[in-house]
């Protein structure tokens, strides 16, 4: 399964790759620095963005599981939800 990191500040989303701990680190630098940029980098590719983080913005981390093997309590997409009468 493959899992994709988001990171939303402010209210906005932000998809990162593998690994983020470093990024989390400068984060949290930044914050407790009384503020500072910290470079986003881009989920694929390009130069990213930079945040100015401070203390008290609100800052939000999730780890999301996408693709792989479907769940094996869901229905087959094959089968007929609805049986003939």
């Amino acid at each position: 399964m493959t899992s994709v990191n988001r990171l939303t500040v402010d209210g906005r989303d932000y998809f990162l790759p593998d690994p983020v701990t470093e990024l989390r680190a400068q984060i949290l630098d930044a914050v407790k620095a009384g503020g500072g940029y910290v470079n986003i980098p881009p989920l694929r590719s390009g130069p990213g963005i930079d945040i100015l983080f401070s203390p008290g913005m609100p800052v939000v981390w999730t780890r999301i599981d996408v693709g792989g093997d479907p769940d094996s309590s869901e229905p087959d997409a094959s089968e007929n939800p609805y049986p003939e009468i």
